[in-house]
């Protein structure tokens, strides 16, 4: 026994495919004693009950239970107990993988990595280090940047801090444009009136406008009637 580590890494998997629990059983069992499963759960409500019990230091989950949203899993568990969670999921979403890490999750293993990576995930993420790559930290970093400036904002910066840079082209071109119709506006942007009263029905929830006209009036108050914002 390593005697960096005199304890094995305890170690909790959520799982609702058994074969893979199984599977990292036998895979984390053969690493003792740096690293032992100290309970198994199929679903994110048996994993709660377990977390209370087993004292776990790493959770490893499944981001795809079927019984209940990933991110709230997440959310649960860190609560729940002091554990590290490392998620494992076959979606190469990478909202979905943002999301995991700013819900709390340590770090990320996709379901085609190498075995070996889990368990090099597991030792690290138990080290209070962060399994993930450059990609996704940069990414993370940026939204975590973007909400801890909002909190410094007044009330309206906020608000307009939300939209995104298409959202924001929008709004200066039919704050430019006042006399043009909807169809004019969308041939404008490029896009169809459709897709343009979507955008708008997004816009006016933000900026908590009611019409066209409000819009135009917050637009050129706050200074977003120029196509940079």
């Amino acid at each position: 026994m390593s005697p960096q580590n005199p304890t094995p890494i305890r170690v909790l998997l959520v799982d609702d495919h058994r074969i893979v629990l199984w599977a990292l059983e036998k895979l984390i069992g053969s690493e003792k004693p740096r690293m032992e499963v100290v309970g198994s759960a199929t679903s994110c409500a048996e994993a709660l009950k377990l977390a209370d019990k087993v004292s776990p230091d790493v959770i490893v989950l499944d981001m795809d239970l079927g019984d209940g949203n990933g991110v709230d899993a997440i959310r649960g568990l860190i609560a729940k107990s002091k554990a590290k969670v490392l998620v494992l999921t076959g979606s190469r979403d990478q909202s979905v993988h943002d999301g995991a890490v700013l819900a709390g999750a340590s770090g990320i293993v996709e379901r085609e990595d190498p075995a070996e990576t889990i368990l090099k995930a597991i030792e690290k993420i138990y080290a209070g280090q962060l399994w993930l790559n450059r990609t996704t930290t940069g990414r993370v970093f940026v939204e975590l940047s973007r909400k801890s400036a909002a909190k410094d904002l007044d009330p309206e910066r906020r608000k307009i801090s939300t939209l995104t840079s298409r959202e924001r082209r929008i709004i200066a071109v039919m704050a430019s444009n006042a006399g043009a119709n909807a169809r004019a506006i969308a041939e404008m942007l490029h896009i169809s009136e459709s897709t343009l009263r979507n955008h708008l029905t997004s816009i006016h929830g933000k900026l908590e406008v009611s019409s066209r006209l409000e819009l135009f009036v917050y637009a050129n108050k706050h200074g977003l009637n120029k196509p940079d914002g």
